[in-house]
């Protein structure tokens, strides 16, 4: 199959996108995560963030802090999703950003992240952003260096317990 990723849409994500969010992020939970975390973790963490019902207001409601989630459309289906927020000095993250993992490599995480680089820097003032990756994330790693970050250290994962064994390795950019 060829995809054409100028034929792709990517947008604000609007009330009626929640079901496909949670499709695209859902999917990309386990398939990148299988190997590295435990069943029950990534059940906890679906459950906790991969809802309709948190999706659906975390749609409604953005700001400087939660920009928002923005969606990658092909023939109308969402393919991916990114989300992050800007604090008051101009420091951008990407809190989330996932794809229907058999559109990967296609381009579409690249326009993804352009889009939410470009409206964090034009409409937040942002000049610096960073993101956290699992640590051993083989699909995430690569993709982020290939775009310019640098690993800065290892963290505890968010809202993770140590018995998780959920390590972040943070990366900045300059924006």
């Amino acid at each position: 199959m060829c995809l054409k990723v100028n034929e792709l849409l990517v947008r604000k994500a609007q009330q009626g996108d929640e079901q496909g969010i949670v499709d695209v992020c859902v999917a990309a939970q386990w398939n990148t995560y299988n190997d590295l975390y435990s069943k029950e973790y990534i059940e906890g963490v679906i459950q906790k963030f991969y809802t309709v019902e948190r999706i659906q207001k975390e749609i409604g409601e953005t700001n400087r802090d939660w920009n928002g989630y923005f969606v990658a459309l092909l023939n109308n289906e969402i393919v991916g999703a990114i989300g992050g927020g800007v604090d008051d000095k101009g420091i951008s993250e990407v809190y989330v950003l996932y794809l229907d993992p058999e559109k990967r490599n296609k381009g579409i995480g690249t326009r993804l992240l352009s889009y939410l680089t470009d409206v964090q820097r034009s409409k937040y003032g942002a000049h610096e952003q960073w993101v956290s990756v699992t640590k051993d994330n083989m699909l995430g790693i690569p993709f982020y260096e290939a775009r310019g970050f640098k690993f800065q250290h290892e963290q505890q994962s968010y809202e993770s317990k140590p018995e998780d064994q959920a390590i972040s390795l943070r990366y900045k950019r300059n924006i």
